[in-house]
């Protein structure tokens, strides 16, 4: 697949190891593979798994009231925090790419790979940031197409919005 390739360059760019670290849909199809079906978490969280395993793209989904003002992608300056799934804090190590806000939290490292605890998904969620990546040559149209999706499968609820983040325009504030 064109998108998993283009994942596994863009972290050997990045120094890191793509078959140690690798992509969200990636990590989610080979666990489809050995499973043979999706873990159930969330109807949002389900839906956004199904469409990632559908275009082979990863989605994330975040909790918008655990994020400070904005996310920004961005380098990490080796400044920001971490909550790791364990519950311990962890620093950020300088040069990685992450989504962070105004507080200097990570909600996400090394793209969307390693989501934080801190902005996840639970039951009392109200407002939710979707967001699905691509780095191969037609992810721009691939992208579009996958947010078409679930907007249509979102239809009936609130006030859905978008925006396409590029290195030009890489901030989406609340």
């Amino acid at each position: 697949m064109p998108e998993i390739a283009a994942w596994r360059r863009a972290y050997s760019q990045m120094g890191l190891k793509p078959t140690k670290y690798r992509s969200a849909a990636e990590a989610l199809l080979r666990r489809f593979k050995r499973e043979g079906e999706l873990p159930r978490l969330h109807p949002v969280i389900d839906l956004c798994n199904a469409v990632s395993l559908a275009f082979a793209l990863p989605v994330a989904v975040f909790d918008l009231a655990q994020v400070n003002q904005f996310l920004e992608v961005r380098h990490a300056r080796g400044t920001e925090t971490y909550l790791a799934w364990s519950g311990e804090t962890e620093a950020v190590p300088e040069g990685e790419v992450i989504f962070a806000d105004a507080a200097d939290h990570a909600h996400a490292r090394r793209w969307t790979f390693r989501q934080s605890r801190k902005s996840t998904v639970h039951p009392e969620t109200r407002r939710a940031l979707v967001v699905a990546e691509g780095l191969h040559a037609s992810a721009d149209a691939d992208v579009r197409e996958l947010l078409d999706a679930l907007d249509h499968e979102l239809a009936g609820g609130s006030a859905n919005k978008r925006a396409v983040l590029t290195a030009a325009s890489p901030t989406l504030a609340f």
